[in-house]
């Protein structure tokens, strides 16, 4: 097989939003599958950009939101406890979870991208959303969750601290939405084709599959 340059991967996404941790895996698992390389490059997109910073029960906010009933809103984290165990994922939901405002978390994800960080600061903020019960909105936290992948926490705190980063994460969710996308995971490949949703391990397989052949042709 020739070998072919890296595909480029953009994804949108929150890191509270439970199916963008399900789109990536799923992601992560057809590029193990294909053999496919690929460059992700994840950008900001805020499920609830006007939080407070107390937060809110997350049972609560999504019953208001989507007018889920209790049945219903614990059959949804069922059955995303098992798709995440599937693709090696915990989901630990608990009756005390919150749903956050996480700009503060975009905006550091935007300075550890400049370190070569982005993508292992995005996962372990998944994880520490999702799978370790920790509050992704609080400065201390955030500073060190960035310790534990490798990043200078004093450097992160002060990022944390100032207002760095800002309106670079608004310009980025502001081209996203002219271009149409108002839910996550929405991921780009090549910089053409746009595909919105966890679409499952097979689909995306599909897809590298296709690009990597009209790449090396």
């Amino acid at each position: 097989m020739t070998e072919t340059a890296p595909i480029r991967i953009d994804i949108a996404s929150d890191i509270v939003c439970p199916w963008c941790v399900i789109g990536w895996k799923q992601l992560e698992r057809a590029m193990a599958i294909t053999g496919v390389q690929a460059q992700v490059h994840w950008h900001p997109f805020e499920l609830n950009p006007t939080m407070g910073a107390e937060g809110e029960n997350l049972r609560d906010h999504i019953a208001e939101k989507y007018g889920t009933d209790p049945a219903d809103s614990g059959k949804a984290r069922a059955k995303l406890t098992v798709l995440g165990n599937d693709l090696s994922f915990r989901f630990d939901y608990f009756d005390d979870m919150r749903m956050v405002n996480t700009f503060a978390a975009h905006r550091l994800l935007s300075w550890a991208e400049r370190q070569g960080f982005g993508h292992a600061l995005k996962l372990a903020l998944f994880a520490a959303y999702f799978s370790e019960r920790k509050d992704v909105s609080d400065p201390e936290t955030l500073a060190d969750v960035a310790r534990d992948v490798g990043l200078d926490r004093e450097e992160a705190a002060a990022v944390l601290a100032s207002d760095q980063y800002s309106d670079d994460v608004r310009g980025k969710e502001r081209m996203w939405a002219e271009h149409g996308v108002n839910g996550v995971p929405a991921m780009v490949f090549e910089r053409r084709h746009l595909v919105t949703g966890a679409q499952g391990v097979d689909n995306y397989a599909s897809i590298l599959r296709q690009l990597s052949d009209r790449s090396a042709a």
